[in-house]
């Protein structure tokens, strides 16, 4: 058996983040609201049975750097704000499969009271859903 089937997920989800993205000068000077879920899968059969933290990730790491890297950044578009996103958290665990979904919380688009979501993968030798 492979040992992909093995692998486990961690999400962790609605970080609130508050970033200066956007096409508009005005969003990347007053900045707006994103949130933004993680998935990480994992080989989590020894953690589970050792209750060894050094045998998974610790994701308070994850949320405090994607924290401050949405304070720092100042950007044009999503997608380049997810891939820096996906480029720290490989930073920090390696080459995880990594699942994203950023979402802006209220574009200005006249008319429009929804948000927008990007969604990324990366490190996937498999399909996810």
């Amino acid at each position: 058996m492979s040992q992909l089937h093995n692998l486990s997920a961690i999400h962790i989800k609605d970080i609130n983040l508050w970033a200066h993205v956007g096409v508009l000068e005005s969003e990347r000077i007053h900045g707006q609201r994103f949130l933004l879920d993680l998935s990480f899968w994992l080989e989590l059969d020894e953690s589970s049975k050792l209750d060894k933290l050094d045998k998974s990730i610790d994701y308070s790491e994850a949320v405090k750097a994607v924290k401050k890297l949405s304070f720092e950044i100042k950007c044009l578009t999503i997608e380049y704000f997810s891939d820096q996103i996906l480029n720290l958290l490989e930073s920090l665990y390696g080459p995880v499969p990594i699942h994203i979904l950023l979402t802006k919380c209220s574009p200005p688009i006249d008319g429009f009271t929804g948000s927008v979501l990007i969604e990324k993968k990366r490190n996937f030798l498999f399909p996810i859903n």
